[in-house]
């Protein structure tokens, strides 16, 4: 990590001192497990701690998104989420967010059950007439996501989830070997694929729910971060969950029991939601994950036109 920069170190001082806190700054200790922002544990006299995360090349209103997004994840009372505190920065000093710190725990019983019925909470939380999207644009990581509203699930999933990676990767010189046909078969396909979705209810999304943007705190209750929030459809956030792992069966079980999973997701449809995660990962890291995308976008087509 590298050190706490000094506007960074001013700034949330001075929004400390506001917030009622002794303004000074006594230790900082770093916290890893992002590749986009620094991060730290920071103390002040008399022994209150915070989060801090920082980035000096954050596009405007980027952390902006990120409190948005926990403050919406906090209304829907679904889990436990870090409180945002105070944002400053930009205008060519690195931008920051300061944030309640959770410190970690050990799972307490029923922790994965309790995860489970949290995201199912959290779907349904969404206010009657939401539409498709979102109030404001956010990220996918260090990826901008449009979040410009629709009627229509699928076009929203096409055009402004899939669409966007594609021509992003395609632009980069990605997915254009052997295999990339299915890429533009399975976007021919969605229209059909979420025709249905439509007919259903809109869900409050987390965004982003890998392992990592999950914890348990310290009396062993989950603790959700990192959202990039946007009204969709939840089996998006299950499909995000089984890319990577790291989720017990409970978790599932729990969720199940709360709302119901088509025979489409399995079918066809998580792979579909697994899609757009994964341009992002080509787009964010390289080649090393073209061959899991143009997979999923195989087995997705050949679902539909089976």
């Amino acid at each position: 990590m590298s050190p706490l920069p000094p506007p960074v170190r001013e700034g949330v001082e001075g929004a400390l001192g506001r917030l009622g806190y002794t303004p000074r700054i006594v230790s900082e200790v770093p916290v890893t497990g992002g590749c986009i922002n620094h991060g730290a544990r920071i103390s002040v006299d008399g022994g209150a701690d915070f989060f801090l995360k920082w980035n000096a090349h954050a596009p405007p209103r980027f952390f902006d998104a990120e409190a948005d997004g926990l403050h919406a994840l906090a209304a829907a009372q679904a889990f436990r989420v870090p409180a945002p505190l105070a944002r400053g920065g930009g205008s060519g000093a690195p931008a920051w967010l300061l944030l309640e710190y959770i410190p970690a725990g050990v799972p307490g019983p029923g922790f994965d059950e309790r995860l489970g019925r949290g995201l199912a909470r959290l779907h349904t939380s969404a206010p009657p007439g939401a539409r498709y999207g979102w109030s404001q644009n956010n990220w996918i990581g260090a990826l901008p996501q449009s979040n410009r509203v629709s009627r229509s699930w699928s076009a929203f999933w096409r055009e402004q989830r899939l669409a966007p990676q594609v021509r992003r990767a395609r632009d980069r010189g990605f997915l254009r070997g052997p295999g990339a046909s299915m890429l533009d078969r399975a976007l021919e396909l969605v229209p059909e694929a979420l025709a249905d979705v439509d007919k259903g209810p809109v869900h409050l999304l987390h965004g982003d729910l890998w392992s990592g943007n999950q914890y348990a705190g310290p009396a062993g209750e989950p603790v959700v971060i990192d959202p990039a929030v946007y009204h969709g459809h939840g089996e998006v956030d299950l499909a995000m969950t089984e890319l990577f792992g790291g989720f017990g069966s409970r978790f599932y079980q729990a969720y199940a029991e709360a709302i119901t999973l088509t025979d489409a997701y399995a079918a066809y449809r998580r792979d579909l939601y697994q899609l757009y995660y994964l341009l992002v990962h080509v787009n964010l890291f390289g080649s090393q994950y073209e061959e899991r995308t143009l997979a999923a976008a195989a087995r997705a087509a050949a679902a539909l036109s089976g």
